[in-house]
């Protein structure tokens, strides 16, 4: 019988062999699984990579039951587990890379991501090079006779432009090239990366799955075709995960389509609400027209969340602060996701430094934020304060 997403996410990862009659699948801590004959340690030694019990660095129960939801999530044949969304993305790409070998990597990629690319994959002879996230088409002319990956990230970090991921996948694999997508924004509800010819979806399952802001995890979803290279590969490289974390992801992705729907309802709201700020020059929320790539979103994905981008008129650095120091529902802090807002500024400087050919070449500082659960009148309450404190500085600094 068929279900609905919601229904999926309440009995994914549920099924008897891994609850043993309980609602939730048990916190099974392990490091050594024991056996009771030769012929039984034999027989898990065979069926090591195929959720047996055999070692703690293989999973317990516990992570079994977290990789089987992810694949309800997302697709695929199999989920590797991480101990942060970072262990994701580099063990992926480590694990189908080696020297000599070239990359495509998106130019909005998530910052640590780029570290990656430019200092430990340099390092071992892997040349990277930086595309423009609207390419489209264009990125048949980029590929090399030695390009291995196309690494996608959709919207992309702090910018929110959205990929064309069809048509690029469709171009990458007529020159037998793996497609990698980081799928952290949609928390793999509100975008079918199979579907849309993904080969590996990755996610900082810190974020969404987990939802509660008190868990570092990350997860590598592939196809039945890259699975098992994608399994060992990690396997050998030692990635493994706590059950203790394993269960709480498993908790967050119970009430994830209920969390999203209201994050994404708020966000938008809010966003709409700055677009008619004086202050704002532009609003960069994936559902909203003035987005790049917002067509591709209203044709590839069926829902938000609640981080989005706004960039003001002026990056005046001291009215930057005073906006966001006196804040009583936003918090700075890294990451996104949970049930708390939380909101950052980047100035214009940070993607001169970064970006290699797609600098948005703001005149403002861009501010995002993460619409957490709280009622959105009080976020917007709060947002106005602060833009009162960042226009007092201005008129400050006017009649000086």
């Amino acid at each position: 019988m068929s279900q609905r997403k919601q229904t999926s996410l309440i009995h994914a990862g549920r099924s008897k062999q891994w609850t043993h009659g309980v609602v939730n699948p048990p916190v099974q801590r392990a490091s050594t699984i024991i056996f009771d004959t030769v012929a039984e340690k034999k027989q898990a030694t065979l069926k090591r990579g195929q959720q047996t019990l055999f070692y703690g660095r293989r999973g317990t129960q516990t992570h079994f039951a977290l990789q089987d939801a992810m694949v309800q999530l997302e697709g695929g044949a199999g989920c590797a587990l991480y101990p942060c969304g970072t262990a994701a993305i580099t063990n992926a790409l480590l694990s189908f890379l080696a020297t000599g070998d070239h990359i495509l990597m998106v130019d909005t990629c998530y910052e640590p991501t780029r570290a990656f690319c430019d200092g430990i994959l340099a390092r071992m002879g892997i040349a990277t090079t930086y595309y423009d996230p609207m390419i489209g088409e264009g990125i048949a002319a980029l590929i090399q006779p030695n390009t291995k990956i196309l690494f996608l990230e959709s919207p992309g970090s702090i910018t929110m432009e959205v990929q064309d991921v069809p048509t690029l996948a469709t171009i990458a694999h007529q020159h037998d090239i793996i497609v990698m997508l980081d799928n952290t924004w949609s928390a793999g509800l509100h975008f079918d990366p199979f579907a849309h010819g993904v080969d590996i979806s990755i996610q900082a399952a810190t974020k969404y799955i987990v939802g509660h802001s008190d868990v570092m995890l990350g997860t590598a979803v592939a196809t039945e075709a890259l699975w098992p290279t994608l399994r060992e590969q990690s396997y050998l490289m030692g990635q493994c995960v706590s059950a203790d974390d394993a269960y709480l992801a498993l908790r967050g992705i119970r009430t994830l389509s209920m969390r999203m729907a209201q994050h994404a309802k708020a966000s938008l709201e809010i966003a709409q609400w700055l677009e008619a700020r004086s202050e704002v020059a532009e609003v960069r929320h994936p559902e909203l027209p003035s987005c790049p790539g917002h067509e591709f979103f209203k044709r590839d994905f069926t829902g938000g969340n609640g981080l989005f981008s706004f960039v003001l008129k002026t990056s005046d650095v001291a009215a930057t602060t005073a906006l966001l120091d006196g804040m009583q529902h936003f918090s700075m802090g890294f990451s996104w996701g949970g049930y708390e807002s939380l909101i950052l500024a980047n100035e214009p400087s940070s993607f001169n430094s970064l970006r290699r050919v797609s600098n948005p070449d703001f005149d403002g500082t861009l501010i995002r934020i993460h619409v957490g659960l709280e009622d959105p009148q009080d976020l917007i309450a709060d947002l106005a304060a602060g833009f009162e404190r960042y226009n007092s500085v201005i008129m400050e600094q006017l009649h000086k």
